[in-house]
């Protein structure tokens, strides 16, 4: 898994000390740390390790230089010094979950696999709510094709630190690929508005289209079936009230209100899928589904749809499914989508310890 440095996620914070003289010192150490940065960035990785060097004999205590050193090495490929540092610093008081994640990347790149398990295993000991190590310890599982044994990893990762984006688009892309599809759809839609406008959001909002369209089909002019799990396949026929349908409860509330949302319909497009999933939630709430099946996703379209945003959300979720549509739609809707987009950045999916959702919470 690729990791960004120390300095690119701390802004390269140091502490300075109350003594002119330290201060003096750690504000050179950090001006030539700094430097040493922009130089790597140049692909100068000796003159970077160089400067770091400098920087860690002026400010000896600060685990940002060595770290920076070993993943300068780390980028030079020479693993084995990578990894020396790097054992160190597990023992340093300042470590983190990212020293053990750089340690086992070392290892695995160094050929040894099962090493790399057992860091990913030791920081979990050390660091048990850390996303970041739950989705190294389940890559170790998905390179041996171990697919449940990666899903148990990336799940724990969820349920442990629920704003970390990696552990959804993880198990998102292995249940879309399973007959369990519909927590991937639920999975892929969170990990959406956790992570934007990555090359992994447009890669799970292609899934998540052709999941739909693979997903619904329709039988003949008056019925269709929704096949979001083994579980649970719904045939519907044209007569059949929605409201008055025994629905099954083995999977919640997914699929079965799914198939509810669907009549009317006679193709899978952009356009009917935000008229569907508008209907969803509808049904969802108007039947209280939320006191026994709560989702914060749903919680958030809800919210989305409050605000008059939610057919640009639906389009904006879906789009790489088919950008010939939404660009047909968005034509002379460029202002309705930039308020939407400036709603949708100020108003982020509210997931924390306390409210986020998880598989378990179905079962």
């Amino acid at each position: 898994m690729r990791f960004r440095t120390i300095f690119a996620l701390l802004v390269f914070a140091i502490s300075i000390s109350t003594s002119t003289f330290g201060e003096t010192e750690k504000q050179k150490a950090h001006d030539l740390g700094m430097q040493a940065i922009k130089v790597m960035d140049a692909g100068k990785i000796e003159e970077a390790i160089t400067l770091l060097e400098e920087a860690k004999e002026l400010d000896s205590e600060n685990i940002n230089y060595p770290y920076e050193i070993a993943y300068a090495h780390y980028l030079n490929k020479d693993y084995k010094k990578a990894i020396d540092i790097l054992k160190e610093l597990t023992k340093h008081p300042q470590s983190t979950a990212r020293i053990y994640q750089m340690l086992g990347n070392a290892c695995d790149m160094d050929g040894d696999r099962e090493k790399a398990s057992k860091v990913y295993d030791l920081g979990l000991k050390k660091f048990p709510k850390s996303g970041i190590l739950y989705v190294e310890r389940g890559g170790m599982e998905y390179v041996k094709e171990n697919d449940k044994g990666a899903l148990e990893y990336y799940e724990k990762g969820i349920q442990v630190d629920p704003k970390f984006p990696s552990n959804y688009y993880w198990a998102s892309k292995l249940y879309l690929s399973s007959t369990e599809k519909v927590w991937g759809m639920l999975y892929g839609e969170i990990f959406m508005n956790l992570e934007r406008g990555s090359k992994r959001t447009a890669e799970i909002s292609k899934l998540l289209y052709d999941t739909y369209k693979s997903q619904i089909k329709f039988k003949s002019e008056d019925s269709y079936s929704v096949d979001f799990s083994r579980n649970s396949t719904i045939l519907v026929k044209s007569g059949d009230d929605p409201k008055k349908m025994k629905l099954p409860f083995e999977i919640g509330v997914y699929e079965p209100v799914l198939a509810t949302s669907i009549a009317g319909e006679k193709s899978i497009n952009l356009d009917a899928l935000h008229r569907i999933r508008e209907k969803f939630l509808e049904s969802y709430y108007s039947r209280d589904f939320q006191k026994n099946y709560p989702n914060v996703l749903f919680d958030y379209q809800r919210k989305i749809k409050s605000s008059g945003h939610l057919e640009a959300y639906n389009h904006w979720l879906l789009m790489k499914g088919d950008e010939e549509a939404f660009d047909q739609w968005v034509s002379g809707k460029d202002e309705v989508f930039e308020k939407f987009a400036t709603w949708l950045g100020e108003n982020p999916i509210g997931i924390d310890s306390e409210n986020k959702f998880h598989r378990s919470q179905y079962n």
